[in-house]
């Protein structure tokens, strides 16, 4: 099996970090489906030229927050998905960006009618 996970070492973010990112986006977007095994922490761990244990503490922390189940001596697999859960992250993150943009346009003295005219914009584009 083939991930494409993309580490960048000149990041803030840990790597570890960084492969639950990559392996969340799989599973969000079907790349990686419902009971599909993963890599041991061994083989992507040397796929990625890393750590063992930076792998296995990626894998820790997908399995406590639902992503993947590992089975003593079977391995990891993708669990099934809760789709509130991942709907409830996906708005966190959402309200991330909007919290940002509300910085930004304070900054900037823009106004909220200029930005809600702005995301109409967006949004009307889409249709």
């Amino acid at each position: 099996m083939y991930l494409n996970i993309v580490l960048h070492n000149q990041s803030d973010v840990p790597i570890f970090k960084q492969i639950v990112k990559a392996l969340k986006e799989a599973i969000y977007q079907n790349e990686l489906q419902e009971g599909e095994m993963l890599p041991s922490v061994r083989a992507l761990a040397n796929d990625l030229k890393i750590s063992f244990l930076t792998v296995k503490r990626a894998y820790d922390e997908l399995e406590e927050e639902g992503f993947i189940r590992t089975l003593p001596g079977k391995g990891s697999f993708v669990a099934p998905k809760n789709m509130e859960f991942m709907r409830e992250e996906k708005l966190k993150e959402i309200q991330s960006y909007f919290e940002k943009i509300d910085e930004l346009s304070k900054v900037a003295g823009i106004s909220k009618a200029e930005l809600k005219e702005l995301f109409d914009i967006i949004f009307e584009e889409e249709k």
